[in-house]
């Protein structure tokens, strides 16, 4: 009995949690709490929410007391806030080599898509600690049904037990073989884009880097959603929103303790990209930010690094949410309103570059 309730618990927490955002919008915000305003930003109410839920719940960060706690718990909020599985969207698990052994993939397409066309290779957040392509299963499929395009997510190799570089290198193998096998895969060398969240925009913003100045075929576009992109310097952001909007200033250190322990790797530009020397000739990109978010203002630096290096990049602030929306749609509107609009940008970046 006690091993059922165990497993019943997740599911009676998200439908508790669905019930709460189904309330009508004055019950919602009695729950929430006043307005939150800072740095002439107002908290959207879905996000607020959902931060005071998981405040009573006694949950603060994404961290934890092991990397395996912290998967654990990514796990337990993937099944919190995930949704019915999105429709008209055919999923196929794949294996891809890579020098540290073969990473799990899935390839994601519209069922209705039967002709070649853009490929989005995706690497997922998790501060390169936590993760998987199950805890962005939904944000795939969603880019990939209403962009209209195949999306192939990598699951590479996490720290610490795999520090800085593995995972890059892995993101690289990855990139690599979406190239050498485009056709295969439904699309072609030329119509390959990387994109990423968090973690996974470092990653994606360093694979379009390195592609770019080793003679790999360059991606033909960068979806940068939050990235981090500089582990070397605190900013305004990170003093602002380091505490109680979900990524927390502990969780920062956490990751990056687990992902490059040696101090001196933090500066190497294949991490902190931020400070690579040239910029120029890179994909066009867009950036996304999120105004409640310690990263906001190292994602907004780089745009602009971006811009004065001549690449063609869109650089969008949601003043309103806080880090890791994108991972948020099935919960609340305001979340999946964002990422319509990330999805549209996306779109029209893809059939720009179209060749």
């Amino acid at each position: 009995m006690a091993k059922v309730l165990e497993l019943m618990q997740p599911v009676l927490e998200a439908a508790v949690l669905r019930g709460v955002y189904a309330l009508p919008r004055p019950v919602r915000r009695l729950i929430a709490g006043s307005p939150v305003r800072l740095d002439g930003q107002e908290l959207a109410l879905d996000a607020q929410l959902l931060l005071k839920l998981l405040k009573l719940s006694g949950r603060d960060g994404l961290s934890g007391v092991t990397p395996e706690a912290a998967r654990a718990g990514m796990r337990r909020s993937t099944k919190l806030t995930g949704g019915p599985r999105l429709s008209d969207v055919v999923a196929a698990d794949r294996r891809i080599p890579a020098d540290g052994g073969d990473l799990a993939a899935r390839l994601y397409r519209p069922r209705d898509l039967t002709e070649p066309g853009p490929l989005l290779v995706y690497f997922h957040g998790g501060g390169w600690v936590i993760g998987d392509l199950d805890s962005h299963d939904d944000l795939c499929r969603f880019l990939a049904k209403h962009a209209g395009i195949r999306v192939l997510s990598v699951d590479y190799r996490l720290a610490p037990e795999h520090p800085f570089p593995a995972a890059l290198d892995d993101c690289v193998a990855a990139y690599r073989y979406a190239a050498d096998n485009a056709t295969e895969l439904g699309s072609r060398p030329e119509s390959i884009a990387v994109g990423g969240d968090s973690a996974g925009g470092n990653l994606a913003a360093s694979v379009a880097l390195h592609a770019t100045r080793s003679g790999l075929v360059r991606p033909v576009f960068q979806l940068l959603i939050y990235p981090a992109v500089d582990a070397t310097t605190r900013r305004r952001s990170r003093e602002l929103f380091g505490d109680g909007f979900l990524l927390t200033d502990r969780d920062m250190n956490w990751f990056m303790d687990h992902y490059a322990p040696d101090a001196a790797d933090r500066y190497d530009p294949r991490l902190s990209v931020l400070l690579a020397d040239d910029l120029s000739g890179l994909p066009p990109a867009c950036v996304v930010t999120a105004g409640f978010d310690p990263l906001r203002d190292e994602g907004e630096a780089y745009a602009q690094r971006l811009a004065e290096s001549g690449v063609p990049v869109v650089t969008r602030r949601f003043p309103d949410l806080i880090h890791g929306f994108v991972n948020l749609r099935p919960i609340g509107t305001r979340f999946q309103e964002a990422l319509f609009e990330i999805v549209g940008t996306l779109r029209a970046g893809l059939e720009l570059q179209r060749v």
